[in-house]
């Protein structure tokens, strides 16, 4: 399906994911407003695409997203589709982090969510029509040591997803909610103060592109959760059929 002309809006927009969709999305003819909270971000992601706008927000800030929403819309035109990429990624000993950072890992991951959905949805729905498409992570259905504070945001947004899915059937909105492995970008740094072995397991980190790539075919299919890998679909049946053998192979591969 073309993005010509469609209004596209991207939350995370100054780096990784969203950085990488919207510069796609740009490229494709699209209409992209990049709201993010880094303006070094910003201005890399808009460096040389005159189809890309951007907003310094802060995701966690209900009025000011609602404001960005309200601008972008005004000199952009309805918007056709949300990208929420926006997270942070910090590992850690759950009684070792510290709880102000595991309060805004849930804030930014789950809290920037509601918020860019409430600010979006109701216009979408009355209009009958558009494209929400939410990053979860596999680490939201598959737990493991070191990431709890993340992978609780993570599975708090995997069941707000679910849940707007199916309290939004019929209104013609097609909705996404993806699942990556671990992804090659700048995330992936902020967890490297505690990487879990688990994630090494894995293999290396598959190429953002991907994710996108399966993002497309996804939506084109009508299909609701995206696994970009075979195995994070493996995974995550796995994980609902025998969690008791996955803890204990996190902690054989861990050593404690």
């Amino acid at each position: 399906m073309s993005n010509a002309g469609k209004v596209i809006l991207i939350t995370g927009a100054g780096s990784g994911m969203g950085q990488l969709a919207a510069r796609n999305f740009a490229g494709q003819g699209a209409k992209v407003a990049a709201l993010d909270i880094s303006d070094a971000g910003l201005a890399k992601t808009a460096e040389n695409q005159p189809n890309i706008r951007t907003w310094k927000v802060d995701i966690t800030d209900y009025a000011a997203v609602c404001q960005a929403v309200k601008e972008a819309e005004s000199q952009l035109g309805p918007i056709d589709r949300v990208f929420n990429c926006a997270a942070i990624m910090p590992f850690g000993k759950l009684i070792e982090q510290d709880v102000g950072l595991q309060r805004k890992i849930m804030d930014i991951n789950w809290g920037g969510l509601v918020n860019i959905a409430n600010a979006t949805l109701p216009a979408m729905k009355a209009r009958g029509k558009g494209d929400f498409v939410s990053f979860a992570s596999v680490a939201g259905l598959i737990p493991t040591l070191l990431t709890g504070a993340y992978s609780a945001s993570k599975a708090a947004v995997v069941f707000y997803n679910e849940t707007l899915y199916h309290e939004n059937l019929g209104s013609g909105i097609r909705f996404a909610s993806v699942c990556p492995p671990a992804v090659a970008t700048p995330l992936l740094e902020q967890g490297k103060s505690a990487w879990p072995k688990m994630i090494d397991t894995e293999g290396a980190p598959i190429n953002p592109q991907t994710v996108l790539d399966a993002i497309e075919t996804a939506l084109d299919k009508g299909q609701f959760e995206v696994f970009p890998t075979s195995r994070a679909r493996i995974g995550a049946f796995m994980r609902r059929m025998m969690p008791k053998a996955i803890w204990k192979q996190v902690h054989k591969v861990e050593g404690w």
